[in-house]
């Protein structure tokens, strides 16, 4: 169920800027991006620094950027955009926008993605670039994100028609549930997963820039389709493992039947039970690993009630970590104003987990 509308006082948006060697186009990023806007107190901006060995770091600084997730290493799209949620939620964050820094997302977009979740319609919503009109995505990108987004739109029960946007908003609810274990890319896993825990998703059309340089994910397009197709595969079988594995065992008992069909026949026709026994063989192997299949089915079943419980004991560490003040992993204040703010973000942090459970009577 989506959340109340949001009208409480002292509301902040953090926009979340994954970095990995953007000196370039980061500072265009930053000068089109709002430092006010309706619905919110205040504005705030976070770099999450991957790993770079440029000048992004001290880019963002000398552009005004509020706060600094500085990672030691490259450790991948997906941590990046975890330990920018993560810093969000501890800096007092009630509504997270996360953008690239390839200028590839106009900021003029931030207030209808954030709208939604102002209006209490939704706790997530995906900006959707329409692809097939984007010009400088070539036939088969086109093609294979429509296909992806479809691939994912079945394994997550929802509609979004862009599944590998990075232009999102999450509310705290959103983000707090939240556990992207990927290590390439979150957009994907991240609509399943919403999907499945029935987050409440709504999508915005969003303009899309023209291209400032090459996909740092997409070296090619095999490498691309195989990857992103190992996700979806990994993250369905997560939250659907009993299905997944009953489709992959009925497949082996047709093969099965199918290699027992000539013996069976010739008992049948002939009542000969003496001949075929290389298909008698490769059945009963086949058939074997049906019920395998169905066996590994019903223990991922019971596992995955197990990755229930844990990832709601994971929510629950998050809001103990929020309610206690923890600071986040790898911070660094971006400018002289930000300690002031990172304490304000703590108050802020504060009244809201007041309001929480105020709302559900604890």
């Amino acid at each position: 169920m989506p959340s109340a509308p949001y009208h409480g006082l002292g509301m902040k948006l953090v926009i979340q800027i994954p970095c990995l060697n953007e000196e370039t186009t980061l500072p265009r990023v930053l000068a089109e991006l709002p430092r006010a806007m309706p619905g919110f107190d205040a504005v705030e901006w976070l770099v999450i620094d991957d790993g770079s060995t440029d000048r992004t770091v001290d880019i963002a600084r000398e552009n005004g950027v509020d706060h600094i997730v500085r990672l030691t290493n490259n450790k991948g799209l997906a941590a990046a955009f975890q330990a920018g949620l993560d810093a969000s939620l501890k800096l007092g964050a009630d509504v997270i926008v996360n953008t690239d820094a390839d200028h590839q997302y106009e900021a003029s977009d931030i207030p209808s993605l954030v709208d939604p979740i102002l209006e209490g319609r939704a706790d997530m919503v995906v900006g959707d670039r329409q692809v097939k009109d984007v010009e400088h995505f070539s036939a088969s990108k086109k093609l294979l994100q429509r296909l992806g987004s479809w691939v994912v739109r079945r394994a997550s029960g929802t509609d979004i028609p862009d599944t590998t946007s990075g232009f999102r908003a999450y509310n705290r609810e959103a983000a707090l549930q939240l556990v992207v274990v990927s290590n390439y890319t979150y957009t994907l896993e991240s609509v399943i997963q919403a999907g499945k825990m029935l987050v409440a998703i709504e999508h915005v059309p969003i303009a899309s820039n023209p291209k400032t340089r090459d996909s740092r994910l997409v070296d090619s397009t095999a490498r691309y389709v195989r990857r992103n197709a190992l996700a979806v595969f990994r993250t369905y079988v997560l939250y659907e493992p009993l299905r997944v594995f009953t489709v992959v065992a009925i497949m082996f008992a047709i093969f099965a039947l199918a290699a027992f069909s000539p013996f069976l026949l010739d008992w049948i026709i002939n009542g000969d039970t003496t001949g075929h026994i290389q298909s008698l063989i490769l059945g009963a192997i086949l058939a074997l690993t049906a019920v395998q299949m169905f066996g590994l089915g019903v223990v991922g079943d019971a596992l995955a009630g197990q990755r229930v419980i844990a990832q709601r004991t994971f929510e629950r560490v998050r809001r103990l970590e929020l309610e206690a003040g923890i600071e986040p992993s790898h911070y660094e204040p971006g400018s002289e104003a930000a300690d002031h703010a990172t304490a304000e973000g703590h108050a802020r942090r504060g009244r809201a987990l007041g309001r929480d459970r105020s709302e559900v009577g604890v």
